[in-house]
């Protein structure tokens, strides 16, 4: 059985598994020979150049495993009986940690801290702060629970909103009467048809003044050039490990809009979510070679 791997440490993980072949394919150079006897497709971290073309050539795929939470470079594509499964839990500890120190960095001022350092200037000022603030977690899942558990000792008010109301758990159609009340407002929701611009011009006008907004899902979540227009009057301030465009351009307004921080979607890049993708990886290998339920499986957007 052929198996495409993101990196050597992955292939390390497989090596002893019997009749596994692993070929490493990280995205970077030229698409290896024999696509066509792919069995088992572990994608890198970052999208391969033409996804859609690469999988129609991959006539013997049966299984998609990523190393994402996020599906949606794939699932438009993924082709008849083809399982999709993703990263559910492998990027919670460092994405909620991501979103904790951004909170704290904007809410404290310290990238303009740093900025004056740099100067050598002593720029002395009452900051924001985290404590007694309501945090509004739009799109609660595992990584809304590991935020949630980091922000335990930080004296602050959750509230958590997500696709299905539940117990302690409001919906998004509760997010028009949530928003004018949070102070901080925390993005986690999935890439999807309904996801896609959500956070437009009317939701960044029922944020209250002064408020930030922290986006750690995906920049196509957030329209762009609404969120400028907030940054720039100065009624609102952002934390942003995802923009789109992404990579975000040279020379784009939002590198030089006030009261924003921005980061180049590296919240999940940290040695603890490699262990946990490898771990993840051998395991699912482990449990397709033997004919067992697979886990994360994608049977709709998420």
């Amino acid at each position: 059985m052929k198996i495409w791997v993101p990196s050597e440490e992955a292939a390390g993980v497989l090596a002893d598994l019997p009749d596994v072949e692993c070929v490493v394919h990280d995205g970077r150079g030229p698409v290896p020979d024999g696509a066509d006897e792919v069995e088992v497709w572990i994608p890198p971290l970052i999208p391969v150049p033409d996804t859609p073309g690469l999988m129609a050539s991959m006539k013997r795929l049966r299984l998609v495993q990523t190393v994402t939470a996020g599906v949606d470079p794939y699932q438009p594509y993924l082709p008849q009986g083809v399982t999709l499964c993703n990263a559910r839990g492998v990027h919670d500890a460092g994405t909620a940690e991501w979103a904790v120190g951004a909170m704290i960095a904007a809410l404290r001022d310290f990238p303009a801290f740093a900025d004056a350092q740099r100067r050598g200037e002593w720029t002395y000022h009452h900051t924001g702060v985290l404590a007694d603030a309501r945090v509004l977690i739009v799109g609660y899942g595992s990584i809304g629970a590991a935020l949630e558990r980091r922000l335990a000792g930080f004296e602050v008010e959750i509230v958590r909103v997500a696709r299905t109301a539940r117990e302690g758990i409001h919906a998004m159609e509760d997010l028009d009467a949530l928003l004018p009340e949070a102070d901080v407002v925390v993005l986690l929701v999935p890439a999807t048809p309904v996801t896609t611009g959500m956070v437009d011009a009317g939701f960044l006008a029922r944020m209250k003044d002064g408020a930030l907004l922290v986006n750690a899902a995906r920049g196509t979540v957030v329209d762009t050039g609404a969120l400028v227009a907030e940054l720039v009057s100065g009624r609102l301030r952002a934390a942003l490990d995802v923009t789109d465009p992404e990579p975000l351009p040279e020379g784009h307004p939002l590198w030089n809009a006030p009261g924003v921080f921005i980061t180049p979607h590296v919240a999940g890049s940290t040695p603890a979510s490699t262990r946990r993708a490898l771990r993840l990886i051998r395991s699912q290998l482990l449990r397709y070679l033997a004919g067992e339920p697979l886990k994360n499986v994608i049977t709709e957007s998420y």
